[in-house]
């Protein structure tokens, strides 16, 4: 019980964290993308890809422990 609860923490945090580095990176990104003659529309195909490779990872993380806490994983 406590083991398998551990287990899905851990999966947990291990998609929450891929998440937090996607953030930094495309953040990083966008501010390259700033200071260069970049038109808004390339930035904001840069903010669409970024929150959905974050809502992306989070989704997954969330699934992945709810299957595993049905037994289905």
């Amino acid at each position: 019980m406590v083991s398998q609860l551990i287990n899905e923490f851990d999966t947990l945090g291990l998609y929450f964290g891929l998440a937090g580095i996607f953030f930094f990176i495309g953040m990083a990104i966008q501010d390259v993308l700033k200071k260069g003659d970049v038109p808004k529309f390339g930035r904001f195909i840069v903010w669409l890809v970024l929150f959905l490779g974050c809502s992306g990872f989070i989704a997954k993380g969330l699934i992945q422990v709810f299957w595993q806490g049905a037994g289905v994983a």
